[in-house]
């Protein structure tokens, strides 16, 4: 393993982060010299970002940490064009007002990993729409269209897919590539920013920066990508059967958050301690140690540690208890999902199948059928086998709600108002 004379080069091998480098020497000798600045940019195509994030978002942390200055970019100008990067179609185009209300939205997601403020090494967040929506396009073209090269961007691995599916890859996606490279010139001149974080993905678009700030200043950027996180499974990182795990509480709940963390598959355990986790590696070397049954105590800290960073102590604590309450004592933990129906209407009655669509455990009538005749369904731990029976006030526990559950990870309760 390679000993770097960076501290943060050093954490970021040692806990996998690392998958590429313009220049390692170049970028080592830099950390080294003194403090640095880092940007790492996302478009604000959603209301939140979600863990497949949180790799770069780390690495930020970890950056600050260790002394440098760390910017966060977002793309409000980006966001307007699409990222055509390994998609199999052209993205939806956003409004203006949609990409602002998204900027404003996923401006705590980072808050919880990195710090903000006025200090030489606090956070700062900046916009691409503040320079780029400026800017004369003829006058743009002049200055930095013949540093960029048509046969160059055809060779990169996210355009070559595109054109060997045959998919569209419209004249506005490709402007992608120049914007983003624009941006970490911009950044440098402005900021005095000379290192780019981001997924391997992005290593295209983020070497353009490279390229256009040689070409036109002289100067060496720095850029440092981390590996495409899969499962052990081989499943893309942060996906569920219900979707993209958020950084947002009201779009993943804590619970939510602490289970998917808790459903890690014993392969990536240690990996996702390294990578998400603040832990110190020689704790990290122990918990990889554990092994059969016992892998699920180290699964537990994982969720623990990783739901502490992005809700805080008490969150983690209690959806620990939740988890407790309903998995090892056969219980209901306070922070399940819950729905709420009026007294009268379950004294009527409504159908297990209703319930389980209405609790969210199920998207369709149809996917609760498959459940219930697969054997997965259950009413206060106890098997179903008919969704048409109804449930009333008399399934009431004696704590005053009727648990639901899909498999042995997915409950819910219905409680009365």
């Amino acid at each position: 393993m390679t000993r770097f004379k960076s501290d943060f080069l050093n954490i970021m091998q040692e806990r996998g982060f690392i998958h590429q480098c313009s220049n390692f020497d170049g970028l080592d000798a830099a950390l080294a010299s003194g403090p640095q600045s880092a940007f790492c940019g996302y478009d604000p195509t959603g209301k939140s970002l979600h863990v497949g994030h949180m790799v770069s978002i780390m690495m930020l942390h970890w950056f600050q940490k260790c002394g440098h200055k760390p910017y966060t970019l977002v793309g409000g100008a980006t966001a307007m064009i699409g990222d055509p990067s390994f998609k199999d179609k052209t993205r939806p185009l956003l409004t203006t007002a949609e990409i602002d209300a998204n900027i404003k939205s996923i401006q705590q997601s980072y808050g919880s990993f990195i710090h903000y403020g006025t200090g030489p090494t606090d956070a700062v967040m900046v916009n691409n729409a503040d320079w780029i929506l400026s800017l004369n396009y003829m006058e743009f073209l002049r200055d930095y269209g013949t540093c960029f090269t048509v046969n160059r961007m055809l060779s990169f691995d996210s355009v070559k897919l595109r054109l060997e599916r045959e998919q569209p890859l419209t004249f506005l996606e490709f402007n992608y590539m120049i914007m983003q490279g624009y941006d970490f010139l911009h950044l440098y001149q402005t900021y005095g920013i000379s290192v780019q974080l981001g997924g391997s993905d992005q290593w295209g678009n983020m070497i353009n920066g490279v390229d256009l700030a040689h070409k036109k200043i002289g100067k060496e950027l720095f850029v440092l990508t981390v590996p495409l996180i899969t499962t052990a499974s081989g499943a893309k990182m942060g996906k569920t059967e219900g979707g993209a795990v958020w950084l947002r509480a009201d779009m993943t709940s804590p619970y939510d958050y602490w289970q998917f963390w808790r459903n890690t598959e014993d392969g990536d355990v240690g990996k996702f301690l390294k990578l998400f986790t603040l832990l110190p590696m020689a704790e990290i070397a122990k918990l990889e140690k554990l092994s059969g049954a016992d892998i699920n105590e180290a699964k537990k800290i994982l969720a623990f540690e990783c739901t502490k960073i992005l809700h805080g102590e008490s969150a983690a604590l209690e959806a620990a208890e939740t988890a407790h309450r309903t998995f090892d004592q056969g219980g209901a933990g306070d922070n399940l999902p819950t729905i709420t129906l009026p007294e009268n209407d379950l004294k009527t009655g409504i159908t297990i199948i209703d319930a389980l669509r209405l609790s969210g455990l199920v998207d369709s009538n149809g996917e609760a059928k498959r459940l219930i005749q697969g054997g997965g369904a259950k009413v206060n731990d106890y098997p179903v086998t008919d969704g048409t029976e109804r449930l009333t006030t008399e399934n009431l526990t004696a704590a005053g709600y009727i648990k639901l559950s899909s498999g042995k990870k997915k409950h819910a309760l219905i409680r009365i108002s």
